[in-house]
């Protein structure tokens, strides 16, 4: 215990002199939410990289490969052609008119792109963010919580409380580039632990046909990349709903945030690479270390939730302690808390901005000069982080079988649901209305909690939906109510004059 803690001690340390040496580098509202644009590409890739993967990567996406199998790597391909696809052919064009606009903010961006004669455009993205952000947040939190509990010991409601004090105490001093600091810093972790534990389990085995014969012997299904269910419905929709995951890297606002605080162009063009490759090692990485615990710890007709916990969540937290010294054991601590941290701090600052930049200042006082935001926007950060706690309190009450995963994706997909769409047909249709933009924001918003809520739960039809998860269908529909409501009312044609 008392090597953990100090392990431990000395991350927490890292980040709070990020925190401060970032807080040095703030002297405007635009340094606190994009860091000036001014942000490198290393720190820009890393950044949006560790931002967008979360906890889930380390907890959930292993313990997805543990129980779903070889089938859980159809994840990794949706994650990998989401990021390619989003640093390829939207990064410049949203950095280009993110920057004509002089925009900090996603609702900043669409203002400038829509340039709508009302607040209502600006009202409705800066509630949706600050909705589904805290729900993503509350997640986040959650998830330290149980991080604590299984990997030291300590009572779940302490746990997310000390890691919420953390995380929340460096952005609330350094701000935007606190929290891209910090996540590179928390990507390097990620990237070289979970690329570094597959590598050593696999030295414990003989060979790799005796791991493939085990997995078969274990359950055949579990090398079938087509899923595991005898239904071939049920695994299309089950593959549909992985691969689909990779969608909210089309302009979810806490990861394109990070494109409008980047350099330049030629940034951009540096730092996909290191964003795709990362996504593929990390990814790849993560669903392999769930199948080689899966191996390792579960037997012949053996429950593996048992052994591996609910949706086997706990199986990288198994394999550290089965196979690591007791220092490396704290390592891997501070690398969970490193995928979880690095994206509240980026959620937080997210949080922030629609409160402070568009309800505050754009909207109440359009009036009020960048320079007297400063303490308003740390306060604001404060506030949401507290909300988020809350609600992440009372779901560890009344949940207490809720997954990892789940919790997450939840929150994912309402983000995703209501801004990928928007930032899809806005960056490549010109013709977008307005009338649209709001009709794919609403639709969005509102079709998550309903296909979660309400569809998954009618009979016969629901469990498909249950497999697929809630954000592909969301997203087509929010992306058909643009087109429809852009038809029927179309953008307005300014009139030349000389």
């Amino acid at each position: 215990m008392t090597t953990k803690l100090l392990v431990l001690s000395i991350y927490f340390l890292i980040l709070f002199l990020i925190g401060i040496f970032a807080s040095k580098k703030v002297k405007s509202l635009s340094d606190y939410y994009v860091g000036g644009k001014k942000v490198g590409y290393w720190a820009a890739a890393f950044s949006a990289r560790a931002t967008g993967e979360s906890g889930w990567l380390l907890l959930g996406l292993t313990g997805m490969g543990a129980i779903a199998g070889i089938s859980a790597y159809w994840v990794v391909l949706g994650e990998v052609l989401g990021v390619a696809i989003s640093w390829f052919f939207m990064a410049k064009p949203f950095k280009r008119e993110s920057d004509s606009y002089k925009a900090i903010t996603i609702p900043d961006y669409l203002d400038g792109r829509f340039k709508p004669t009302s607040n209502l455009l600006r009202s409705i993205a800066a509630t949706a963010l600050s909705v589904f952000v805290i729900i993503y947040v509350s997640a986040q939190i959650d998830t330290t919580g149980k991080a604590f509990e299984s990997l030291i010991g300590i009572d779940y409601f302490t746990g997310a409380i000390v890691g919420f004090l953390v995380v929340t105490a460096y952005i609330f001093v350094g701000g935007f580039l606190a929290a891209v600091w910090s996540d590179f810093f928390q990507g390097l972790m990620m990237f070289f632990g979970l690329i570094a534990l597959p590598l050593i389990a696999w030295f414990s085995i003989e060979s790799g046909s005796e791991f493939v014969n085990g997995l078969r012997a274990i359950d055949p299904r579990l090398l079938n990349l087509w899923g595991t269910s005898h239904d071939p419905w049920i695994n299309a929709f089950t593959i549909l709903g992985f691969a689909m995951i990779g969608l909210g890297f089309l302009g979810s606002p806490q990861i394109y945030v990070r494109f409008m605080a980047i350099k330049n162009e030629q940034e951009i063009n540096k730092g996909r690479w290191v964003a795709i490759l990362f996504t593929l090692l990390t990814d790849a990485a993560a669903v392999t270390i769930g199948l080689l615990g899966r191996y390792l710890f579960t037997e012949t007709g053996q429950d593996p939730l048992a052994v591996l916990g609910i949706g086997g969540e706990n199986v990288l937290i198994v394999m550290v302690e089965h196979l690591l010294p007791l220092t490396l054991v704290g390592v891997y601590i501070a690398i969970v808390l490193s995928a979880i941290m690095s994206t509240i701090d980026s959620l937080l600052i997210v949080a922030s901005s629609a409160i402070t930049r568009d309800f505050y200042q754009k909207i109440f006082h359009p009036n009020l000069a960048n320079n007297r935001l400063g303490r308003l926007s740390r306060v604001v950060t404060l506030l949401m982080a507290l909300l988020a706690l809350g609600l992440s309190m009372a779901v560890a009450v009344l949940s207490p079988d809720r997954t990892i995963f789940w919790f997450i994706i939840f929150g994912w997909s309402g983000i995703a649901a209501t801004f990928c769409p928007v930032i899809i047909l806005s960056l490549f249709w010109k013709n977008y209305s307005e009338k649209g933009a709001i009709a794919s924001m609403v639709t969005g918003f509102l079709c998550v909690p309903l296909f979660k809520f309400v569809v998954q739960e009618i009979a016969g039809i629901g469990v498909y939906f249950e497999k697929l998860d809630v954000l592909a269908p969301s997203f087509l529909l929010a992306m058909l109510a643009g087109w429809v409501f852009t038809k029927l009312y179309p953008a307005k044609k300014v009139s030349k004059t000389s």
